[in-house]
């Protein structure tokens, strides 16, 4: 009787397994009104980032007036104004609640601090403190006859930075100097800093250092000291440039644009290889683990922009932005095989244009924000 009893429990819990591996992917539903209107004729300028926090608020970074049309999108913030009603560019990081309205904002020039002149990513660790990367390209001088007089060897460098904020907006740390790009090698500069994620199990840094250099670097979050670094596959990165992606060539060896690093509840750390269409998995120690190509042919800026794991216990789902085909990739975890797709080109409720940023709250519902022109955030409500 005995030995039957611990066969049902056995089999049952086989069932139980299996039924986990055979689950079917999540659906999803927009909805075409959140968040909710900004107040102040604020507007939403270029979505580098996404990100919810423990509490389900949903942080958003974006670059705010240089991605702004002066004449036709913030024509109230000229001076002189050009049109009393619109519009003025939102503060750069903005805190929506579940029901999308607004409740934080902060973002700009302080003391003690380099404020990013283009944002990347946005990650918010466990205590609640706001991670930015530092973005930016390096930029011409500038010419005219208005032009301001400024230096160009400091205008033509990259930002190499990336800033700790508490909650509320109070500088914490900085790691990196505005505009002092350093390179693949480097303890303590950054190229062009992607975006980032907190392991809260060693309160470790993790910044996708790739923009400029083709890394994963990981420092001390509460310190910023060095930990480790490294590139495609666990091998040291090369700053030699591995030229245009060629969707028929072998994979490359190296990095051609690391635009994102997550790490998953197992320990696993997955990296989006932009340029080359792909995800690679390593060990939080660098060790790789495997790789999957998400839209091969893909060329241009490439398929792979950002990714988020799904929120049931063994995060079974992998989400994937993708801002040139303009689409969300689902995919299973453990294999990597794409199962459903959520959106597609256009720019009505439930389209993307540009989007390069994914979250998932506590609920499994799904957040986009949507670069170059996009210029938007949108909720996916889990059917």
């Amino acid at each position: 009787m005995r030995r039957n009893a611990l066969a049902c429990i056995a089999f049952a819990a086989l069932i139980v397994e299996l039924a986990a591996q055979t689950a079917a992917p999540p659906r999803f539903q927009v909805d075409p009104l959140w968040p909710k209107p900004l107040p102040n004729h604020w507007l939403f300028g270029s979505i580098t980032g996404v990100a919810v926090d423990a509490q389900d608020r949903i942080w958003v970074v974006h670059r705010g007036g240089d991605s702004l049309n002066a004449r036709t999108e913030m024509s109230a913030a000229t001076k002189p104004p050009t049109a009393d009603a619109c519009c003025v560019p939102a503060p750069q990081i903005l805190a929506f609640d579940e029901s999308g309205a607004l409740v934080a904002n902060f973002g700009g020039p302080g003391a003690g601090y380099d404020w990013p002149r283009s944002p990347g990513g946005i990650a918010i660790d466990a205590k609640g403190n706001v991670w930015i990367a530092a973005a930016a390209a390096a930029q011409a001088p500038p010419t005219g006859r208005d032009a301001p007089k400024v230096d160009p060897a400091t205008l033509a460098k990259a930002d190499s930075h990336v800033v700790k904020f508490s909650p509320d907006g109070k500088f914490l740390l900085q790691i990196g100097r505005a505009q002092s790009p350093a390179g693949n090698d480097s303890k303590t500069g950054l190229n062009r800093p992607a975006a980032l994620d907190v392991d809260p199990a060693a309160n470790e840094l993790y910044v996708a250092d790739g923009f400029g250099n083709r890394r994963i670097v990981v420092f001390d979050a509460e310190t910023g000291a060095y930990k480790r670094h490294w590139g495609a596959y666990g091998a040291p990165p090369d700053d030699a440039d591995p030229g245009a992606y060629d969707p028929s060539a072998p994979p490359s060896k190296q990095f051609r644009a690391v635009s994102c690093v997550r790490i998953a509840k197992d320990g696993l750390v997955y990296v989006c290889d932009r340029r080359n269409d792909r995800i690679q998995v390593f060990q939080k120690n660098g060790t790789f683990v495997k790789e999957a190509f998400v839209s091969k042919t893909t060329m241009g800026d490439g398929s792979v922009w950002d990714i988020a794991f799904s929120r049931d216990p063994k995060q079974q789902f992998l989400f994937v932005a993708d801002g040139q085909d303009q689409k969300v990739f689902v995919l299973r975890r453990d294999t990597l095989e794409i199962v459903s797709t959520v959106g597609g080109g256009g720019r009505w409720p439930g389209a993307f244009y540009g989007v390069g940023s994914v979250a998932v709250d506590s609920k499994g519902n799904l957040f986009t924000g949507e670069n170059l022109e996009g210029k938007r955030v949108q909720k996916f409500v889990r059917r």
